[in-house]
């Protein structure tokens, strides 16, 4: 026998891959059946429960289609201009009716002056929607519609 004909005892031996079925190691410490039991289990984060839990057609799906349309009533426009006194012709919009603090600063949609009834003033309208009562009430008084 010579010295490169030696063979050395084969010291660390390969692990035992257990938890694989067979009959070596079976469970592998995971206990038996359920989702922590098999390979690649993933438990959800509870965010994903909270949104799933959300009714499905919620936010931009279900805004309004038409803008919001801001009923003014044709009397408490005349009660805020009677502070004016008789002018020749008072011209009512957007920031006209600002100013009387009637509509809010950062209102952005339609503004319609509904009502009718009689009108002792002047009013030049523009820029609203108006309704057919209030616009035959400036009219009858001597006002515009534009």
């Amino acid at each position: 026998m010579l010295i490169h004909e030696l063979k050395a005892k084969k010291v660390n031996k390969g692990k035992i891959r257990v938890g694989r079925g067979g009959k070596r190691g079976t469970t592998s410490g995971r206990g038996q059946k359920g989702q922590k039991s098999r390979s690649g289990h993933v438990i959800r984060p509870a965010q994903r429960d909270l949104i799933l839990r959300l009714p499905k057609k919620r936010g931009f799906r279900n805004k309004p289609k038409s803008d919001k349309v801001f009923a003014l009533p044709l009397t408490m426009l005349l009660s805020r201009v009677k502070t004016f006194g008789n002018k020749e012709a008072i011209v009512v919009d957007r920031t006209f009716l600002v100013s009387l603090d009637l509509l809010p600063r950062q209102y952005r949609g339609v503004v319609k002056v509904i009502g009718v009834g009689d009108v002792a003033l002047k009013l030049n309208v523009r820029g609203l929607k108006i309704s057919s009562g209030a616009k035959e009430a400036i009219e009858k008084a001597g006002g515009k519609v534009e």
